[in-house]
């Protein structure tokens, strides 16, 4: 997947290389524009493209959804969001900030289904289209919705909003669906307006720095793959956890609870990137598509999960009753068993994985936030021969940790300093904020680096119906 990069990005010969869509029209329609993700995620990601000069001077974002608003509340809305996007150049002034709210604007329909706004949405995109004498225009359309409504949205789109001088890509987020069931009525009618080419699926955490960094850590290291097998690998541990609860968003959690909500979909896009097999191009034509064949031909190696190998909880208030427990949160229940904490047990039946057990761990309300990959290794052999005055010695493990604080660390038995030979536990550490200051401080959030690679039309970084199919 591309990165965010400063170099040459302010020359036209730059922008031409990184961005070339730049010297094109382009049109960003926000779908659920009055919503918590177009504010809090959507629009600051764009500022901060903008921010950073990857978007074109040129660019027209319109929001739309169904609260009547004039174009300056709407943009007076956005501001407390905007004022808090980080940008890679790191401009952050309010001339920037007013320039870019002066290409947002804003339009509502009765439904997602208005015809008659939908109509005069694609005559006022149409009309920009050629006042700017623009050969070729672009347009992209995120649905900032929930999924009920993006078979009705997108009916409306395909009949009365698809431009026809340049490419339509539509933006969607998860859930996609709950069940495998509910998921094939959704992928059936998206399916059957847009082509596969079109859609990009937005799973955040593939956005993440460390998540993007998986696979050139594989495949880019000599030391690393010849490794990554179950001749060494004893267990690899996929670990998600938060240290608040669902605050307020209970009664909408219930409805998916932690495995639905982060296991299915977050952290299985992760280990199918650590255990997939090396695709045949990382970069370069067509690179995006063999990614995303080889996390298929993993899900489908993956055993479906075995009850008695799968321990399920929920939090509950903390002694002092300071903290509530998730059955006092608003919306949920007094009878729910929805859990908020899941540990499972996958098995890849492949060559390279029989045996080694994957498990996926994620829950609110616990003592930390992290998110991680541990791969622990195998005891060394004959150990206890070589070392007969030691206890037993700790396996290495690799860790890439994915939040907070990017890190990629090894931990490995040294003597202990001094006259003794003791073996002792420490650890080859990567810290990306210490190793890159500069580039980590300014570190792109996950949906600006999403919202690029879409513009760009590199899928990789974005989930496949077929994966869907075989994630559910």
């Amino acid at each position: 997947m591309g990165t965010l990069r400063r170099v040459n990005s302010d020359s036209d010969a730059g922008r031409l290389l990184l961005t070339p869509f730049q010297f094109e029209g382009l049109t960003i329609v926000v779908i659920g524009a009055s919503g918590d993700l177009a504010k809090k995620k959507t629009y600051p990601s764009l500022y901060a493209l903008w921010k950073s000069r990857f978007l074109p001077s040129s660019v027209r974002i319109i929001g739309y959804a169904r609260s009547p608003s004039d174009d300056d509340t709407f943009r007076a809305k956005l501001v407390p969001y905007l004022e808090k996007a980080s940008s890679i150049h790191g401009r952050s002034t309010e001339t920037e900030m007013y320039k870019f709210l002066d290409r947002c604007t804003y339009r509502s329909g009765k439904t997602y289904e208005d015809e008659d706004a939908w109509k005069s949405l694609n005559a006022h995109i149409s009309e920009a289209e050629e006042n700017e004498k623009e050969s070729s225009a672009n347009r992209v359309f995120y649905f900032a919705i929930p999924p009920n409504v993006f078979h009705a949205a997108g009916q409306s789109l395909k009949q009365f909003c698809m431009g026809n001088r340049g490419w339509n890509r539509v933006v969607i987020e998860k859930p996609f669906g709950r069940d495998l069931s509910s998921f094939e009525e959704l992928a059936a009618g998206m399916s059957e307006l847009f082509t596969e080419e079109q859609m990009y699926r937005i799973d955040h955490y593939l956005g993440k720095e460390m998540v993007a960094n998986i696979a050139c850590l594989r495949f880019a290291n000599t030391f690393l793959e010849p490794l990554w097998n179950r001749h060494y690998v004893k267990s690899v541990t996929i670990t998600f956890k938060e240290d608040i609860g669902t605050e307020g968003r209970g009664g909408y959690f219930d409805k998916f609870g932690i495995i639905r909500d982060v296991m299915q979909n977050h952290l299985l896009q992760v280990l199918s990137i650590v255990a997939m097999e090396p695709p045949s191009r990382l970069a370069g034509e067509g690179f995006d598509q063999f990614i995303r064949d080889e996390k298929v031909k993993l899900l489908r190696c993956i055993d479906p999960i075995k009850l008695e190998e799968c321990v399920l909880g929920q939090y509950v208030a903390s002694d002092d009753g300071s903290v509530p427990g998730y059955l006092e949160d608003e919306g949920v229940p007094d009878d729910s068993v929805t859990p908020t904490f899941a540990t499972c047990v996958l098995w890849i039946r492949n060559p390279r994985w029989e045996g080694v057990p994957f498990i996926m761990k994620a829950g609110k309300a616990l003592n930390e936030r992290k998110a991680e990959v541990r791969v622990q290794m195998h005891a060394p052999p004959a150990a206890q021969f070589l070392y007969p005055d030691s206890a037993q010695l700790n396996r290495n493990e690799f860790v890439m940790r994915m939040q907070p604080n990017e890190a990629i660390y090894m931990k490995c038995n040294v003597k202990h300093p001094g006259l003794g030979g003791e073996p002792v536990m420490s650890e080859l550490d990567l810290s990306y904020k210490d190793r890159f200051p500069d580039e980590f401080s300014k570190l792109p959030d996950a949906y600006t680096r999403l919202i690029l690679e879409v513009l760009r039309g590199n899928q990789a970084a974005f989930v496949r119906e077929d994966e869907l199919r075989n994630a559910w």
